[in-house]
C-alpha cells in the first residue's frame, strides 16, 4: 500500500496541490483525471520518485516496484524481441513467449520481432516502451496516456490486459471509455485537492457537482443567517434588557465558519460554425482506388455517398490506409482510378496533424485563430485559445516555440471558427484532455453538416457513428450501421486469437502441462459457465419474443377498433384509441431494441466460449 500524506507542490505562482492526501490499496486501479496543466503527470513523477513534493510525504513499502510509462525513448538491444526480454524479471528470462504475447497484443507483427528498435516508427517505439513496462511486472503500474499511438484493436487488447492486472495501477488518459473500462476507482485533481471515489469518471464528476451545489447553497444560507444575526445585534445592542441575547448572538457569529465563494471554473463549451448546404450529398466516391505500391493497393474500388448530415467513422488498424483515405477526400491526394467528387456548394474543413506546416511560425496562437476567418473577432479568438488549452499568456506564444501536439491543437482551434458543411477529421482527440474531448464530442454531435472522422476512441464511435468505413483483412468496405452493431454482427476478425493474444508457444506449453483429465475438467467448467451465462439470455430472448407477439396482436385489435370508431365518428373513443396505439407501438419498439441488445450479447458470449473450448482441443 502506498500512502500520500499532505503533499503540496507549486511551480512559481501556480499551485498544483495543497495538502493533498490519498492511498493506493492492494489491487486498486485508479484513474486520474483533471485538466491539462493541473498536475496529473507531476503527481506520477512524485510517486515514481523523479520529483519531490514541496511539503508532505509519499510512503512506499520496501521492495515495492513501480513501473512508470514515459514517452522518452532509449533502447540498447539489436532486436525488438531482445529489447523486450530485457524487461522480464530475472526468474522469467527464458519465457520469451511472454514478450511475444505483449508485443503482438500491442500490434507488432511477427516480422517486427527481428527488427532493430531504432528502425521502428515513433509510435511503435512508444509501444515498445509500454511493452517493457508491462513485461517488468511491477507492483504498481503508472501509465501516462498508454493508448497514445495505439490503434483500436491494440486498445481493446490493452483494456483486457489491464482488467486482468493483479497489481495496483494508476492511469492517465483522455479516452473516457478506456478509463472507465479498466478502473476500480477514480481520483480527480480539483481545486488543488485530490478527490477519490469508488467507481468511474461519471460518478466522480457527478459527485463533485453535487458537493459543490450543496456547498454553495449552504454558503448562501449561512450568509443570510449571518446578516440576520448582525441585524439583531445592531438593532438591540443598546437595550440593556436584551444584553444577554445580544452577547449570545455575538458569540454565535464568532463561531460561524466563513465559507468563501467558490471560484468559477471555466466551462469548455464550443461549437463548429456550420455553413448552410442545400443538396443530398456533399461528396461522392465511385470505385476510388489508390496505392503507393502498384502491387499493394491500400484502397481498392471504394464507393460511398456522403450525405449532408452523415456521421461516418473510419476505423481499422494503423498503417492500413485510413489517413490516406482522408487525404483523398480532402484533395491532398488524387485517386489512381475511379472518382471523388465534391458538391459545388460543399465547403470542407480538414484536420490532419501533418498540416501544422500551414501555420505561420511568427504568429501567436491567438493571431493564428484570429486569421483563420474574416468574421472572427478578438474575443472569440481568445475564447477558442482557452478551449484549446492556451489560457492567459500561453495564447501569446509564437507558433515556432510550440510542440507538435500544441500546434495540432492550434489547427483544431482554427477549424472551430471556419464556416464549413463537411468536416474531415483525422484523430482529432489526440493532444486533448478528457474535458476537451467531451466538449469536442458535443460540438460534433451538434454540427449541422457532415462528419467523416478517423478515430480509435470507442466513446466517440458509440456516440456518433451512423455508418462506418472499415479497414480489415487487407481491404476496405462500407458498413451501414452503428459501431455497436458492427461489433455484434461483424466484429474485429481474429480478435479472440489476437486480442487475447495467447501465443502458440504459451498455449502449447499450457496444453502439455494439462493431463487429459485436467483438460476434461477444464472443458466441463467452461461448458457449465457457458450454460450459466447463456441460459438466462435464451430465456429472456424467448420472453421478449412472446411479448412482441402479444403486443402485435394487441396492436392489431386496437387498429380494428380504431376503424370502427372512425366509421361512427366517436371522437372520445378515437382519442382514447390513439393514445393506446401510440403506447403499444412504443412498447413494441422498446422490446425490439431490447431483443437486439440481448441477442447481440448472446452471440458475443457464445463466440467467446467457442474460442475457449477450441483452444482446449
Amino acid at each position: 500500500m502506498i500512502s500520500v500524506e499532505n503533499i503540496s507542490k507549486r511551480y512559481g505562482d501556480q499551485v498544483l496541490f495543497d495538502s493533498a492526501s490519498f492511498r493506493i490499496n492492494p489491487r486498486e486501479r485508479i484513474g486520474l483525471v483533471g485538466r491539462n496543466g493541473h498536475g496529473k503527470t507531476t503527481l506520477f513523477r512524485l510517486i515514481a520518485g523523479e520529483e519531490r513534493p514541496d511539503t508532505g510525504t509519499i510512503n512506499v513499502p520496501r521492495d515495492y516496484r513501480i513501473g512508470y510509462l514515459e514517452q522518452q525513448i532509449g533502447f540498447t538491444e539489436s532486436t525488438v524481441r531482445e529489447e523486450g526480454a530485457l524487461a522480464l524479471p530475472d526468474e522469467e528470462r527464458d519465457n520469451i513467449w511472454k514478450v511475444e504475447k505483449i508485443l503482438f497484443g500491442l500490434g507488432f507483427a511477427d516480422g517486427d520481432m527481428r527488427c532493430h528498435p531504432a528502425e521502428l516508427s515513433g509510435g511503435f517505439q512508444v509501444r515498445m516502451n509500454l511493452a517493457k513496462v508491462l513485461l517488468s511486472e511491477p507492483d504498481l503500474l503508472l501509465l501516462d496516456e498508454p493508448n497514445n499511438f495505439l490503434d483500436i484493436t491494440s486498445i481493446r487488447w490493452l483494456i483486457r490486459f489491464l482488467v486482468a492486472w493483479k497489481g495496483e495501477m494508476m492511469l492517465i488518459t483522455h479516452d473516457r471509455n478506456f478509463m472507465d473500462s479498466v478502473v476500480t476507482h477514480t481520483m480527480g485533481i480539483h481545486r488543488m485537492k485530490l478527490r477519490r471515489i469508488e467507481g468511474n469518471t461519471g460518478k466522480l464528476y457527478e459527485q463533485i457537482a453535487q458537493e459543490e451545489e450543496i456547498y454553495e447553497k449552504t454558503r448562501i444560507n449561512d450568509e443570510l443567517r449571518r446578516r440576520q444575526i448582525e441585524q439583531f445585534v445592531n438593532r438591540f445592542r443598546a437595550k440593556a434588557r436584551l444584553a444577554n441575547l445580544v452577547q449570545s448572538r455575538i458569540k454565535m457569529l464568532n463561531k460561524m465558519e466563513k465559507r468563501e465563494k467558490l471560484e468559477s471554473l471555466k466551462e469548455l463549451d464550443f461549437s463548429f460554425v456550420s455553413k448552410p448546404f442545400h443538396g443530398k450529398y456533399v461528396m461522392q466516391l465511385h470505385e476510388a482506388t489508390f496505392s503507393y505500391e502498384e502491387s499493394n493497393p491500400l484502397i481498392d474500388k471504394l464507393s460511398i455517398n456522403v450525405g449532408a448530415r452523415d456521421r461516418i467513422c473510419v476505423i481499422g488498424k494503423n498503417g492500413k490506409g485510413k489517413t490516406t483515405l482522408l487525404k483523398l477526400m480532402a484533395g491532398v491526394l488524387s485517386p489512381l482510378s475511379g472518382s471523388i467528387e465534391s458538391s459545388q456548394n460543399a465547403v470542407q474543413g480538414y484536420y490532419e496533424q501533418s498540416n501544422v506546416k500551414t501555420l505561420v511560425n511568427t504568429r501567436t496562437v491567438v493571431e493564428e485563430i484570429l486569421n483563420a476567418h474574416p468574421d472572427v473577432d478578438r474575443q472569440r479568438a481568445w475564447d477558442i485559445s482557452g478551449v484549446m488549452m492556451f489560457e492567459g499568456e500561453h495564447a501569446q506564444k509564437r507558433i515556432e516555440v510550440l510542440s507538435g501536439g500544441e500546434k495540432s491543437r492550434v489547427l483544431l482551434g482554427r477549424l472551430l471558427v471556419t464556416p464549413v458543411n463537411l468536416l474531415v477529421l483525422d484523430e482529432p482527440t489526440n493532444h486533448l484532455d478528457m474535458e476537451s474531448c467531451d466538449a469536442l464530442l458535443a460540438a460534433l454531435d451538434n454540427f449541422e453538416g457532415a462528419v467523416v472522422m478517423v478515430t480509435h476512441n470507442e466513446m466517440f464511435l458509440n456516440a456518433l457513428a451512423e455508418r462506418l468505413i472499415v479497414f480489415q483483412d487487407n481491404g476496405v468496405s462500407v458498413y451501414e450501421g452503428s459501431y455497436e452493431r458492427f461489433l455484434e454482427r461483424v466484429g474485429w476478425h481474429n480478435e479472440g486469437a489476437v486480442m487475447e493474444m495467447t501465443p502458440l508457444a504459451e498455449r502449447s506449453a499450457e496444453g502439455k502441462r494439462m493431463s487429459k483429465k485436467e483438460l476434461r475438467r477444464k472443458r466441463s467448467e467452461i461448458i457449465n459457465e457457458r450454460s450459466r451465462i447463456l441460459n438466462p439470455l435464451e430465456s429472456r430472448i424467448a420472453e421478449i419474443e412472446d411479448s412482441i407477439g402479444s403486443s402485435e396482436e394487441e396492436l392489431s385489435d386496437l387498429n380494428a377498433a380504431m376503424i370502427e370508431a372512425s366509421q361512427v365518428q366517436d371522437g372520445a373513443r378515437i382519442a382514447q384509441l390513439s393514445r393506446s396505439i401510440h403506447q403499444c407501438r412504443t412498447r413494441i419498439d422498446s422490446l425490439f431494441d431490447e431483443l437486439e441488445k440481448v441477442n447481440g450479447a448472446y452471440e458475443k458470449h457464445y463466440s467467446d466460449f467457442e474460442i475457449l473450448l477450441s483452444e482446449l482441443k
